[in-house]
């Protein structure tokens, strides 16, 4: 997966994402999950995407870069 490959996926995360958002009258139970998985799976992607750029600016191979499990993406303070 390369970066541009990463940001069609993220594209296409945050499209459903807004979708959901948009929603008048509230969320299915089911919807509410996956609203969670997708904020869980956007921030896996970005993640991913700092780590190739990071590895590719310090001439590293971004190909070795890996998601990162939810509990630790979901745990960075700001």
């Amino acid at each position: 997966m390369d970066n541009d490959d990463i940001l069609q996926d993220i594209n296409a995360l945050v499209e459903e994402e807004r979708a959901l958002r948009q929603r008048t009258g509230g969320l299915l139970d089911e919807e509410r999950t996956r609203l969670a998985e997708l904020e869980v799976r956007l921030d896996q992607c970005w993640d991913l995407l700092r780590q190739r750029r990071a590895k590719t600016e310090y001439g590293e191979d971004p190909d070795t870069a890996a998601v990162r499990p939810a509990t630790e993406v979901e745990n960075y303070r700001s």
